[in-house]
This record gives C-alpha cells, sequence and structure tokens, in this order.
C-alpha cells in the first residue's frame, strides 16, 4: 500500500544529468516565497530608516 502511494505522488524536482529540474507548482512556490521575504525586507528596512 505504501509503495502505491508513493507511486502516485508527482516528484517536485528531480535532479538529472548535473542538472536540478523543478515542476511549474514548486518553481512559483518558491517565487512567492522569496516575493514575500523582498516584501518583509523592504518593510523593514523603510522603518529602520
Amino acid at each position: 500500500m505504501e509503495n502505491r502511494w508513493k507511486s502516485n505522488r508527482k516528484k517536485s524536482a528531480m535532479f538529472k544529468d548535473g542538472k536540478l529540474f523543478f515542476t511549474k507548482e514548486l518553481e512559483r512556490r518558491i517565487l512567492f516565497v522569496m516575493t514575500l521575504i523582498m516584501l518583509a525586507s523592504g518593510v523593514v528596512v523603510k522603518f529602520l530608516q
């Protein structure tokens, strides 16, 4: 049963031939998190000046 669940699950990242491949969903999540970090750091810098 456990093997069936693992086989049906999509891999979010794959390392092949020295390159790292992401799914579109994972790439969008990473960019969204990075955007939130940049937004938060901009707010912090604005309040410190």
